[in-house]
């Protein structure tokens, strides 16, 4: 993956308070991740970012539409994502991004690059199961859903509450000891 410099922050030049960035995240973005589930993104991030004297605080937040393709007709969707990401960035001896929530630069560092946030924030908000909202409500006519009805079990008169005389004979093994 390439670092995209448009994500770059030099918070050195920033004054001590907060601080408001705009992205537009697009379908290219994506690709520079290599990750190819999505086939088209708008999505609008904010980032408020507090410069405090000895670290900075950011606050990503999210919201567009992702196209998709459905899980169970393939059928490609919009989906409405949104997502929120909290980030404490400290300074130390050396870089550690182990925990999610806390970054810690090297004393000489002068930018972040927020990318890699960016991209884990989104991808996160999306829901792990796809289901194409004509498929909950029903108005979607697709060949996939007819077969899929088509090839349903039937409901068979186990499923009713009736229980299959055979079952009552063999009870009676268990009572007749």
């Amino acid at each position: 993956m390439k670092q995209l410099k448009e994500y770059n922050i030099p918070f050195v030049g920033l004054k001590v308070g907060k601080h408001q960035f705009e992205y537009e995240v697009g379908k290219t973005f994506f690709e520079t991740f290599e990750y190819d589930d999505f086939n088209d993104v708008n999505v609008k991030v904010d980032l408020l970012l507090e410069k405090k004297s000895n670290m900075l605080e950011l606050a990503f937040t999210s919201s567009g539409s992702v196209n998709i393709n459905c899980d169970i007709t393939n059928e490609p969707f919009d989906q409405y994502t949104d997502g929120a990401l909290n980030l404490v960035v400290k300074f130390g001896d050396e870089y550690n991004d182990e925990n999610e929530e806390l970054l810690i630069l090297p004393h000489g560092e002068y930018q972040i690059n927020i990318a890699q946030y960016i991209y884990e924030m989104i991808v996160l908000s999306i829901p792990s199961k796809r289901i194409h909202p004509g498929v909950k409500d029903g108005s979607l006519k697709s060949d996939i859903l007819e077969k899929l009805e088509e090839l349903q079990p039937k409901q068979t008169d186990e499923d009713s509450g009736e229980i299959d005389p055979r079952w009552d004979t063999l009870k009676k093994l268990l009572t007749d000891k």
